[in-house]
């Protein structure tokens, strides 16, 4: 799984009360949470973010509340990917249960600038600047992959079962 895409960048300790607020957790909707996806942290961000754009985030990203809403709320705004220093386990469990593609690469977010295009592969581990710098990231197993390629576990459930 490859992406290309302009980057957004965040610091570290980003929680879920950042990504998503909690005034907003009374939908469940994509649409609207993706409608306020990052607000607090930077308001014209539900404007200015583009289908495939990366969010860059530094340590602990996903923090906080055990919420599926984070996740599903960075998706659905049309973020290809998450690159961050670390993750807050249960987000990162959260993520590829929904499956939002997500990579640990402490060097590369020190690299990275908001604005900066750059190539991911996960199966590779790899982030790729335009200029061609590239920085490593530990891959994903290949069933984590299957379950992030079929859209989330349940997808991924459904497909092993032969249910539509």
């Amino acid at each position: 799984m490859a992406f290309e895409g302009r980057i957004h960048k965040f610091g570290d300790n980003i929680n879920t009360d950042l990504i998503i607020p909690a005034r907003y957790l009374i939908t469940t909707d994509p649409a609207e949470l993706a409608a306020h996806c990052m607000e607090d942290e930077d308001p014209d961000f539900p404007k200015k973010v583009k289908k495939g754009d990366i969010i860059v985030g530094g340590n602990n990203f996903g923090c906080g509340s055990s919420r599926e809403h984070a996740p599903i709320a960075i998706k659905a705004a049309g973020v290809s990917v998450v690159i961050a220093g670390s993750f807050a386990r249960i987000f990162l469990r959260n993520s590829i249960n929904i499956g939002l593609p997500i990579m640990e690469s402490p060097e590369a977010v020190g690299a990275l600038k908001a604005g900066d295009s750059v190539k991911v592969d996960l199966e590779k581990g790899t982030v790729e600047t335009t200029g061609g710098k590239k920085f490593s990231a530990r891959p994903f197993p290949p069933f984590m992959l299957e379950i992030i390629k079929a859209g989330g576990l349940m997808n991924y459930v459904r497909m092993k079962k032969g249910v539509k």
